[in-house]
């Protein structure tokens, strides 16, 4: 038995004693379900959620590829080929969903100091802290760069006065990670930097957005005279810019999933487009009844294999994060709107359901994810941006 077929059975052994019933497939439909984000005030309906998360966190298993000084897996890229196949057999439930797995703690590795990574890893990889995004500002979306949020210098601490918006949970979040501007004479990429800040200080405070859908994790955020420590900032002082495209190069990476069904938790994607479209148009020897939508679907279904195929490449290649994050973002974004597009179509009327005892509850939810995947291919960067990086940066053509 070589090495990778003995941690195999050490894996399958572990997860087998580890891994709670309710969090793999076939649970019970009644226990309720967690969507699992950590915190300091999380709350769970299903102690197994939480009983999950602990095993999985003192693992290092939610996050395996970081070294295990810093409480990860520290596995290789084969072990944690074989650790994603064997959660995949069980059907095991996401112990984590994590903004500080998805984007900041790439980040950390390569950009944080010793005392950072010790500091803010283990917390993020065991789900004690949740963190949100301070990027987008009211008049700095797709202009990043001309973002006003101010953090000045006052001796051992910055003080920091803006306000960011589309702050995803931010009502919900422990710590932010923020661009703020430190340089003011410097060209406006120049003169940003990278701060970390607890939301729990004093000037911190949020406000909800509601959206169409009739719900939103989007909050505004706001900093009046906030002091935070100069441990907090992330690389040098002015560079924050550099930190700041790369975490958007994991943020593109993570976001692309949306276009694999099932592939993120809360992003609607989980609906079967072949059950949905069975139930509204009927079914005709274990076929979709409906020719048009029978072809559509299957042209879909192929494409989305294709496209999981490359993801699953990209991941076993262990390249690191680039530009070409912005094609799988393009694609996954765009791909997730026209599959609920399909089911929404396919259900007729009882695809606008919105409210009434008229309509099922899973079609007034389907209704609500249409209309999520609309941000989703905003937030990243919108569709328009990603196209925009892919001809400049990917295939290097000219500005004009």
């Amino acid at each position: 038995m070589n090495n990778l077929e003995k941690f195999r059975k050490e894996t399958k052994n572990w997860l087998d004693k580890n891994c709670p019933p309710s969090m793999r497939s076939g649970a019970d439909p009644d226990i309720p379900i967690d969507e699992v984000w950590g915190g300091r005030n999380a709350e769970y309906k299903n102690p197994e959620s939480k009983l999950w998360l602990d095993r999985m966190g003192a693992k290092g298993w939610t996050m395996p590829t970081v070294p295990k000084e810093y409480g990860g897996g520290g596995l290789t890229k084969e072990e944690i080929k074989v650790l994603n196949e064997e959660l995949f057999l069980i059907g095991a439930k996401q112990p984590l969903l994590s903004f500080g797995i998805w984007m900041l703690a790439p980040v950390l590795l390569e950009y944080g100091t010793e005392e950072q990574k010790k500091e803010h890893l283990p917390k993020i990889l065991k789900g004690e802290i949740r963190w949100c995004q301070g990027y987008s500002e009211p008049g700095s979306g797709s202009d990043l760069a001309s973002l006003s949020t101010k953090a000045e210098d006052i001796g051992d601490k910055f003080l920091v006065n803006g306000q960011k918006v589309w702050t995803s949970y931010a009502d919900k979040a422990d710590w932010i990670f923020a661009l703020v501007r430190t340089g003011a004479k410097e060209p406006k990429h120049d003169g940003i930097s990278f701060l970390l800040i607890d939301m729990e200080t004093k000037g911190v405070s949020t406000k909800p957005i509601t959206l169409i859908s009739g719900k939103s994790p989007f909050c505004e955020t706001f900093f009046d005279n906030v002091e935070v420590p100069k441990k907090n900032l992330i690389g040098e002082l002015n560079a924050g810019w550099t930190i700041a495209k790369k975490l958007l190069q994991h943020e593109r990476a993570f976001i692309s999933n949306f276009g694999l069904a099932g592939a993120v938790a809360g992003s609607g994607s989980g609906r079967d487009v072949v059950s949905i479209a069975k139930k509204h148009l009927g079914e005709e020897n274990g076929k979709i009844k409906n020719s048009f939508y029978r072809t559509e679907i299957a042209s879909h279904k192929i494409k989305e294999h294709a496209f999981g195929l490359t993801l699953k490449r990209a991941g076993d290649e262990g390249g690191k994060a680039s530009a070409t994050a912005s094609m799988f973002k393009l694609y996954g974004t765009e791909h997730n709107k026209k599959r609920h597009e399909l089911m929404v179509g396919a259900s007729g009327v009882d695809g606008v359901a919105w409210d009434g005892d008229e309509f099922d509850q899973n079609d007034k939810n389907l209704t609500r994810a249409w209309l999520r995947t609309k941000g989703n291919s905003i937030e990243g960067g919108t569709s328009e941006v990603q196209l925009n990086v892919i001809s400049k940066r990917v295939l290097n053509l000219p500005s004009q």
